[in-house]
């Protein structure tokens, strides 16, 4: 009987990635991830593909850069999975990658049970919802983000495009996270308070709702415990880290809140902003770092329209 990890590695490879024989496959984990890393290759060795394994040490923070030699290895290849501890999805060497043509899923924190259960939602309702919600940001010129705890976020998002991360990476030079579930955009502007009552990219569980002051587009301030380790990570930085990144709202009906921010952002109904790094999805800050913040029962308005009500998505 298969298990678990088959099904959600045959996933993986066969319907996200599209992988095909005698394509060039480069798989890039972490020892800690290693077991996630070699199920990957074995599967797109197996229907014929040149399939490649790079281990590498772990990076100080998310979109911290990979190894020259690695950057230079995914702009090489066909298709690229990244199932490491760190994201190296806001990276320059990912950027480039899928300029390059290279289709790539990262698969940062991802583990076993995770994929197995993440990636068990029914793919069609979820590449709908993921699509609904890009178009939406796509025509949109204003987000707001209010909340029970008192939020009030505004975001501005004229000339910027949104994504769908529906697991459709099949196309040339594709991008995106797996599991997936979400439509997200990297705003011009923010400005206003968020409460998050969810989790924090590099922190874990909140253990209260912390309140997170947004100025001109920067995150200027952070209520408890969990907003100053924060600040800490971003701040190490410099002006470029506290850089409101993203806006992106959760379609996996699949997820449960975790801690693991690869799975809580995923969370049907959810809206998540990140700091730091947006230039590889559209924005034009380059830094690295890239932490994101979830909010579990937020009501999102998109120019006056609901598009997420106390935690239910409305399209």
């Amino acid at each position: 009987m298969d298990s678990d990890l088959d099904r959600a590695v045959r996933t993986v490879i066969h319907d996200c990635m599209g992988v095909r024989p005698n394509e060039q496959v480069l798989v890039v984990c972490n020892p800690a991830t290693r077991e996630l890393g070699d199920a990957l290759r074995d599967e797109a060795e197996e229907i014929g593909a040149e399939a490649v394994l790079a281990v590498m040490t772990e990076r100080d923070s998310h979109a911290g850069e990979p190894p020259a030699t690695i950057a230079e290895a995914m702009v090489a290849a066909d298709v690229l999975l990244a199932p490491t501890v760190q994201s190296l999805s806001h990276t320059a060497a990912r950027k480039r990658a899928s300029e390059s043509g290279t289709r790539t899923a990262t698969l940062p924190g991802a583990t076993v049970e995770m994929m197995a259960r993440v990636m068990s939602d029914d793919m069609e309702k979820l590449r709908h919802r993921g699509h609904r919600v890009a178009e939406l940001l796509d025509r949109g010129t204003e987000a707001r983000i209010t909340c029970d705890h008192g939020g009030d976020l505004t975001l501005g998002l004229q000339g910027r495009k949104a994504i769908p991360d529906a697991g459709e990476l099949t196309a040339v030079g594709a991008f995106g996270n797996l599991p997936c579930g979400e439509g997200f955009i990297a705003p011009a502007t923010a400005e206003g308070t968020l409460v998050v009552d969810g989790s924090i990219a590099g922190v874990g569980l909140v253990s209260a709702p912390v309140t997170l002051t947004i100025e001109n587009g920067h995150l200027t301030a952070a209520t408890g415990p969990e907003g100053a380790k924060l600040m800490d990570l971003l701040t190490v930085h410099g002006p470029d880290g506290t850089n409101v990144a993203e806006l992106g709202i959760g379609t996996n009906e699949k997820a449960i809140l975790t801690g693991n921010i690869l799975e809580d952002e995923k969370i049907l109904g959810t809206a998540h902003i990140a700091f730091g790094a947006s230039a590889a999805i559209g924005g034009n800050v380059q830094v690295p770092v890239h932490l994101d913040v979830v909010s579990l029962r937020p009501e999102v308005t998109i120019d006056g329209t609901p598009v997420v009500l106390e935690g239910r998505l409305l399209v």
